[in-house]
């Protein structure tokens, strides 16, 4: 059975973008192939998807982004996490812990 791939609402993108960038400093391209790598190959992102968000969280001051090289010696725009980005990736990594309780709870009401 071919396996689907799983949409990103927004609020769960800037969840994963801020916790893949909990490791270290990464391009645009880099954080994308991370999270469909980690979720074996089920959450895959789009150009128009990933790059707004990285704007949005960089206004926000979550993560600040610099021009470096990449490892194919190609020039690229890197991100890293602010001290307010880790900040809020603790207090949305709770949130997140608390909706699937929620939806588990709806959808098994009974265990």
């Amino acid at each position: 059975m071919a396996r689907e791939k799983l949409d990103v609402l927004q609020g769960t993108l800037d969840l994963l973008i801020l916790r893949t960038l909990q490791w270290g400093p990464e391009h645009g391209h880099g954080i994308g192939q991370s999270i469909r790598m980690k979720s074996d190959d089920l959450l895959q992102l789009e150009h128009g998807s990933l790059y707004p968000a990285l704007h949005r969280l960089r206004r926000a001051g979550l993560i600040e982004s610099k021009w470096g090289v990449t490892e194919n010696n190609q020039r690229a725009k890197f991100y890293r996490l602010t001290s307010a980005g880790k900040k809020r990736l603790t207090v949305e990594e709770s949130k997140w812990g608390l909706f699937v309780k929620a939806v588990a709870k709806v959808l098994r009401p009974q265990e």
